[in-house]
């Protein structure tokens, strides 16, 4: 990735604690309390299971070992700590090797409602509860296999997959429709509007999933609901590249969005 970014990673001491200032603490509590304030009720409840297990501190960042040995016991996943921004080899082979990568940074108060980086808070509350989850786990790390040996043009398509799943996908459930996906469940404003009447939400469908372009600095004027998790490893079992090569062929279908401004516009 080429894009740079003004955030710096923190590094573990020789014991492997991240030391964090307390205005980081205090970022992180504020986020927490807010979102835990929202959440009930609107998202699946695999996430509130895996939630409940993590057992994540509220007035603190979480120390990665922590949340590494919730992951190994339940579903044989772990974190790895990484710079803000990674490369898509590196992202893909950490995932195939079942490691979520989670940047060892937080947002600053002034962007506390928006970064275009995935920092620790997005990583670990809106990610590692899901992967607590065998399907979802299962579904996470086929993916990071697929990206590792697809080519530049596959994984673009592969990128559309894993946004309208993993980052923001939506499950239909006896209770009603709920999130799952972690750019939802870490952004107030995306949990309340993923779920009103103003995005179209359409069944999940890979193939059109594939072909959906997306923007990821506006908040989502399209879900896609999967009927279960068990959609997911159904999914996993599938030849997804065979459908990346269909999707390709048919091309992209009309952004339901409008373009982004040029710098200087």
């Amino acid at each position: 990735m080429a894009k740079q970014t003004k955030y710096q990673a923190h590094h573990p001491d020789a014991d492997g604690i991240i030391h964090y200032s307390e205005t980081e603490n205090a970022t992180w509590q504020t986020l927490m309390e807010r979102q835990m304030a929202i959440i009930e009720g609107r998202v699946c409840q695999e996430y509130l299971d895996g939630l409940e297990r993590l057992a994540l501190p509220m007035e603190r960042i979480p120390q990665l070992a922590d949340v590494d040995r919730v992951l190994q016991a339940t579903t044989g996943w772990c974190t790895a700590p990484v710079p803000a921004l990674i490369p898509f080899n590196t992202f893909f082979e950490l995932l195939a090797n079942r490691r979520f990568p989670v940047a060892t940074f937080i947002r600053t108060p002034e962007e506390l409602d928006y970064l275009q980086e995935p920092d620790i808070f997005h990583e670990i509350f809106g990610h590692c509860p899901m992967l607590t989850n065998p399907a979802f786990a299962e579904f996470t790390e086929t993916y990071g296999k697929l990206g590792l040996a697809a080519s530049k043009e596959e994984r673009v398509y592969l990128a559309r997959l894993y946004w309208m799943t993993v980052e923001f996908g939506l499950v239909d459930t006896p209770q009603g429709r709920r999130i799952y996906g972690g750019g939802i469940i870490s952004s107030p404003r995306e949990t309340f509007h993923a779920l009103s009447e103003v995005p179209a939400h359409h069944p999940f469908d890979p193939l059109d999933a594939l072909r959906t372009p997306y923007r990821i600095d506006i908040l989502q004027p399209l879900y896609y609901v999967i009927d279960g998790l068990e959609t997911l490893h159904e999914l996993a079992g599938r030849d997804i590249m065979a459908l990346v090569h269909e999707a390709m062929a048919l091309g992209l279908y009309a952004p339901t969005f409008e373009p982004r401004q040029a710098a200087g516009a």
